[in-house]
């Protein structure tokens, strides 16, 4: 590092520093001064950090700088990838740039991001790669696949989101082979690695990261999925639960098992003209295994099992009779599968099928058996599948041992993490409330001129949002703000059911017809949104955080209902069963705190910079006529608040008179 590198951070973002020297029309921000701070405090004491930074804090430098300084090794995790590629390509770049500091970073993703050369090089010499499907994408790959340094999907901008051309060729946890494969020196999941291994500062995600905390099983051992670290910083934290929820569990699908048996079949064709005996018995094990699939995944998807819409709940008393006969005969028909691999294991594809095949047991197994007290058992039919799984349902204690308790500092931080003003909820949900960790909390409100520039529509004459008609009113209503503000426009739905009703009705009133989810890929979308200027894009959650549409294209965001979870879920159910349990209120512990930190990141999507203005519409009257409303407010940006439209028409002459 050179000298400058051993500054303190207020030296470098402070008034004085060179941002403010070298960058014309930098604005000191005092809240990523007292942020940068506090997470420099963080470092050196081996503390926690929980921070709010309002939107526009400058946040990411906040952490990025001080954990620069600290010469620590220093994961940087995100919820998504957006804000993973940003960290890496934008801004420690300007760091280095700006602030003369020698960053010395590497990029971790899961394993489903990279190219595996050797499932590559497969898919393309099968009979598979000649279908009419893969035609195009696959011209693609191999183009890219010459030229690609890092073996990161994201860099193939021209392939569809969901293209299934990726899915044949990813690296995977399942296919991956380690040192065995041929591949190994050249693959460029192992060259991520040992980049990660030398790095100082690791920019990862909340995925990867537990991945790491599972592998590792809470002991000092070195075998995680990142190298060892002094500190983390979790950017996007709000999101710590759902993605620890989800990674802690275990499911297995339909699709899953279909993809296990195409395997299997390619592993033994290819085999045939090698030297691996006794592999006539392969087709055969391959059918009873599909034929068990067939059977148990029908059981499970029967009314009594499933329905469409959502999870539903599998009762441990499902798991006798047809379903648990069912389940043995599958386990029964993968245990041949298992065996009949490890006999033919010489062949390094045929083994890891076999390995596969374990996992896939030990998961129904771990489903099966999973105890009501700690997990929920669902089933969940969906378009070209059904799923079981086992879900915690609380996550908390595996966080606060594995990473709270054992990790010298932690930051955690985002836009949204308070409701009323207070950390509780967010810090009892991940486990950051441990009586053996020193805590420091801190809440840096948005610079943003909210009262000014912005407005907080909430009208009360419109339907109950369990009346049937609520979604045509909302496509009414939201028809009126788009022509008071001439687009301009995200409608953000809580439902897919709703955001297709309203679509339709807003396309047969609008002069232009507005855009949907799912018509493109998400950044296409938003490319096509920030070059018209006078859009209107309806869409769901996706879209209600991690979307940044600075500047006058986006001036009106309409928010059809309060995102409470849904109620019928089985997670959702048996947590707040259990707070109920133990003597507390579900709704307002549970459900409406959760609720104030998603209505806040839809809020948050309208003001990005200084100069935004526009209007946040929430069409739910519980917003005002219910008690826990209150709440909701109070966790919002200060924007002035209306109920009439009138009100609506005279801010938004005045602010597009001011510019």
């Amino acid at each position: 590092m050179n000298e400058r590198s051993m500054s303190s951070v207020v030296e470098l973002l402070g008034p004085e520093g060179p941002l403010a020297r070298e960058l014309p029309g930098y604005e000191h921000r005092v809240g990523q001064l007292l942020m940068a701070e506090a997470v420099e405090r963080a470092l050196k004491e081996g503390h926690t950090l929980v921070c709010e930074a309002g939107t526009g804090t400058g946040k990411t430098m906040a952490y990025l700088v001080p954990a620069i300084l600290s010469r620590q090794k220093v994961v940087i995790s995100t919820a998504t990838k957006a804000l993973q590629d940003q960290i890496f390509s934008r801004d420690l770049p300007a760091i280095e740039r700006h602030l003369g500091l020698q960053v010395d970073a590497a990029l971790a993703k899961g394993l489903t991001n990279y190219v595996c050369l050797r499932r590559f090089e497969e898919f393309r010499g099968s009979a598979e790669a000649m279908r009419p499907r893969y035609a195009q994408s696959l011209e693609l790959l191999e183009r890219w696949v010459k030229e690609t340094e890092t073996g990161d999907g994201s860099e193939l901008v021209s392939l569809a989101e969901g293209d299934p051309i990726w899915s044949e060729v990813c690296s995977s946890s399942e296919t991956r082979r380690g040192a065995k494969c041929e591949r190994y020196e050249d693959c460029f999941v192992t060259r991520m690695r040992r980049r990660a291994e030398q790095a100082r500062i690791v920019v990862a995600n909340h995925a990867l990261v537990f991945a790491d905390l599972a592998l590792r099983g809470h002991s000092d051992d070195q075998g995680g999925a990142l190298p060892s670290y002094e500190a983390i910083v979790f950017d996007e934290a709000h999101q710590m639960e759902e993605v620890a929820t989800d990674f802690f569990g275990a499911q297995v699908s339909s699709s899953r098992i279909d993809a296990l048996l195409r395997d299997l079949a390619k592993a033994f064709g290819k085999a045939r003209s090698g030297t691996v005996l006794s592999i006539d018995d392969a087709p055969v094990v391959a059918e009873q295994v599909h034929r068990a699939s067939l059977a148990f995944f029908a059981q499970l998807a029967s009314p009594r099992g499933a329905g469409e819409g959502g999870r539903k709940l599998l009762p441990k008393d499902e798991w006798m009779g047809p379903v648990v006969e069912a389940y043995h005969r599958l386990d029964t028909a993968l245990e041949a599968a298992q065996r009949l691999c490890e006999a033919n294991r010489r062949d390094d594809a045929i083994g890891a099928v076999g390995a596969r095949a374990l996992q896939v047991r030990e998961d129904l197994a771990l489903i099966s058996s999973s105890d009501a007290a700690h997990a929920v058992t669902w089933v969940e039919a969906r378009a070209k599948s059904t799923a079981v799984g086992s879900t915690p349902i609380e996550v908390a204690g595996t966080l606060r041992t594995g990473v709270f308790e054992k990790t010298p500092a932690v930051v955690l931080t985002s836009a949204t993490l308070a409701t009323g003003g207070s950390f509780g909820f967010f810090r009892s949900r991940v486990g950051a409330d441990s009586d053996l960790v020193g805590t420091e909390e801190l809440l840096v409100p948005s610079p943003f001129d909210f009262e000014s520039r912005a407005l907080l529509y909430t009208p009360t004459d419109l339907p109950d949002p369990n009346d049937p008609s609520f979604s045509q009113a909302t496509a009414a209503r939201a028809a009126e703000l788009i022509e008071i503000t001439g687009g301009g426009a995200f409608v953000l739905c809580t439902s897919v059911r709703a955001m297709g009703i309203i679509h339709e009705a807003l396309g047969r009133v609008l002069p232009k017809r507005p855009m949907q989810q799912g018509d493109a890929p998400k950044q296409v979308l938003l490319g096509r949104f920030r070059a018209d200027g006078h859009a209107v894009l309806v869409a769901t959650m996706s879209f209600w955080e991690g979307v940044d549409v600075a500047g006058d294209a986006l001036r009106l965001v309409v928010i059809d209902k309060i995102p409470f979870a849904v109620p019928t879920d089985p997670v959702v159910s048996a947590r707040c069963r259990a707070i109920e349990e133990q003597g507390g209120n579900s709704f307002s512990s549970y459900q409406v705190p959760a609720a104030a930190i998603t209505l806040k990141q839809g809020f948050g999507r309208l003001i990005r910079t200084q100069r935004d203005r526009g209007i946040v519409a929430i069409l739910d009257r519980r917003v005002v006529v219910k008690g826990y409303g209150k709440t909701l407010r109070a966790s919002l940006p200060p924007a002035k608040r209306v109920g009439s439209l009138e009100e609506v028409r005279e801010f938004w002459r005045r602010v597009s008179a001011t510019g």
